[in-house]
């Protein structure tokens, strides 16, 4: 499978969480399954739980958390799930504060 940017994982958030299950799951299980379970535990889809986290991610981050996932990205194997797993993170961190 080819590694997904960006657009792809909105775009795979957008279809079906069977399709995103899929490629994450084969690009990085570990992520895959703390979306699984934290997405199971708030009743939404993976797909729903990742699509909020994106756009939590797009309204919220400052800068330095733009830096941290550009370099991720930039390092990363498959950039698209180092993508996914910052952006799941962050999700996560802005509801430990609330």
């Amino acid at each position: 499978m080819r590694e997904l940017m960006l657009g792809d994982i909105i775009s795979l958030g957008m279809q079906s969480s069977a399709q995103l299950g899929a490629w994450l799951g084969a690009a990085d299980p570990q992520t895959a399954q703390r979306l699984g379970e934290e997405a199971a535990r708030r009743e939404e889809s993976p797909a729903q739980f990742l699509r909020i986290a994106v756009s939590d991610f797009v309204s919220e981050a400052d800068e330095e958390a733009w830096a941290s996932l550009v370099s991720a990205v930039r390092d990363a194997a498959d950039p698209g799930a180092a993508c996914a797993a910052r952006m799941i993170a962050f999700r996560l961190s802005l509801e430990s504060v609330s």
